[in-house]
């Protein structure tokens, strides 16, 4: 049993912060040394002759781009230390805020060498464009590799993200590794800081050899492990709301996952249709007697296919993740608020509270057809000496605040974890706060990609 009760200094939630900080100081050394490593190579002459500042220029330019990319494909890399320190939410946060800086500093590397190159070569930059990509293969190559790069990152952006379906902002995120498999020769073979320095070109590699390894082994190796040592295989598909199913799936020592509640699997149906996709959907209740389930709605191509599958089908996952779990609160008062489907991860988080927790659940809808698992989340919360408020109608009709304090006059003192759409876990989150819960408190899942 975990300890219930506030997180004393040095506990928990002080050591995962130390990680983290211990985390960013490393990657912020790494970014200066490459740096620092790549201006070294420069002399008074070279920077003199011309074209040799901005050659100078484009060369630190791309050293730093491409840290920085492989640095974004480090957060994404499901890497178990950095999962547990600082959560998968917050480093897709900062993966998301840091990936246009590699593009923009890979562009100027293009732009800048390519001008250096041409004032030393005195000749125009259509020219010098045309001698670049026939003389050297490896640019050709890395021109490849910049050209998906931007691809990749138009899609990133949030208007272009909403145009798109998961599946297809997925596939597309998978050409950053076609990228930087066809990168890594063009800085090897021409970078200056790798010609005749074999000490250099020994440590590039190995970071980009620990990279590839961090994507083989936690994206590939270890999810195949876990799926074919637990042999998850779909029970049954039971309808629970309006375009809302639960899939029920038996499989060998589901303890040894290790799950906590709150936490998502990133869910592989191995059908015809489906293989090809993983999908993070959170468990909406805990493993038992060998069975785990996961609740969906029907959001896209990939949920709206679940109705369809049969008893039987294997089912590969990748993960637990996420750190939106009973661990994370201070106190022994929590408050659990979701809306919609956002209930599902908060379901299994209620299931797995230590005895001798208050908990309080509200549950939000704008049609009492979309509330979901209320008996449930009623008999777990009554056996934590709570209750489950429900608040139904269209936004304008319901003053969210107004009810939280009527029906929660001690916010302030509970931890608050809250799930839903990104402006309803907004919302909650300023609530909590403007009535005094410390931010550190309020603990957010937000359905986004």
């Amino acid at each position: 049993m975990r300890t219930p009760g506030p997180a004393a200094r040095g506990g928990p939630h002080a050591r995962r912060q130390r990680w983290v900080d211990g985390l960013a100081a490393v990657t912020g050394l790494g970014f200066g040394l490459v740096v620092a490593l790549t201006i070294a190579q420069e002399t008074s002459g070279s920077l003199a002759a011309p074209g040799g500042l901005a050659t100078a220029i484009g060369r630190v330019a791309g050293m730093a781009g491409t840290y920085l990319l492989l640095v974004t494909v480090l957060l994404a890399g499901r890497v178990p230390v950095l999962e547990r320190a600082a959560g998968q939410d917050r480093l897709l946060h900062w993966h998301r805020k840091l990936a246009p800086w590699p593009l923009y500093l890979i562009t100027a590397h293009a732009v800048f060498v390519t001008i250096g190159y041409a004032s030393q070569a005195s000749r125009g930059l259509p020219g010098e464009v045309g001698e670049l990509l026939t003389g050297y293969a490896d640019v050709l190559a890395a021109t490849v590799a910049y050209g998906l790069l931007v691809m990749v990152g138009v899609t990133s952006y949030r208007r272009a993200r909403r145009r798109l379906r998961y599946e297809t902002w997925w596939v597309v995120h998978l050409y950053v590794y076609l990228a930087l498999a066809l990168s890594v020769a063009h800085q090897i073979v021409t970078g200056q800081a790798f010609v005749g320095h074999p000490l250099n070109r020994a440590l590039w590699l190995a970071f980009w050899a620990a990279t590839a390894g961090v994507v083989l082994v936690y994206r590939i190796a270890v999810p195949l492990y876990r799926s074919v040592r637990h042999d998850l295989r779909v029970v049954r598909i039971s309808r629970e709301a309006d375009g809302v199913v639960s899939v029920i799936a038996r499989g060998r020592r589901l303890d040894q996952l290790h799950l906590e509640g709150g936490q998502f699997f990133a869910w592989r149906f191995l059908t015809r249709e489906l293989w090809w996709q993983a999908h993070p959907y959170s468990v909406s209740a805990m493993p038992r007697k060998g069975h785990v389930r996961v609740t969906i709605k029907d959001l896209g191509d990939h949920s709206g296919h679940l109705v369809r599958i049969r008893p039987g089908t294997r089912v590969a996952v990748e993960g637990p993740y996420g750190v939106f779990t009973p661990q994370a609160r201070h106190t022994n008062r929590v408050l659990l608020v979701g809306a919609g489907v956002g209930a599902t991860p908060l379901r299994a988080l209620l299931e797995d509270l230590p005895a001798g927790v208050r908990a309080d659940v509200v549950l939000r809808a704008s049609r009492r057809g979309e509330l979901l698992l209320v008996d449930e989340f009623t008999a777990f919360a009554q056996a934590h000496g709570g209750r489950v408020l429900t608040l139904v109608g269209p936004r304008d009709q319901v003053d969210l605040a107004a009810e939280l304090r009527r029906h929660v006059p001690d916010l302030a003192e509970r931890d608050v974890y809250v799930c839903g759409p990104g402006g309803f876990t907004d919302l909650v989150a300023d609530i909590a706060t403007q009535a005094g819960t410390p931010r550190a408190r309020v603990h957010v899942e937000s359905f986004a990609y």
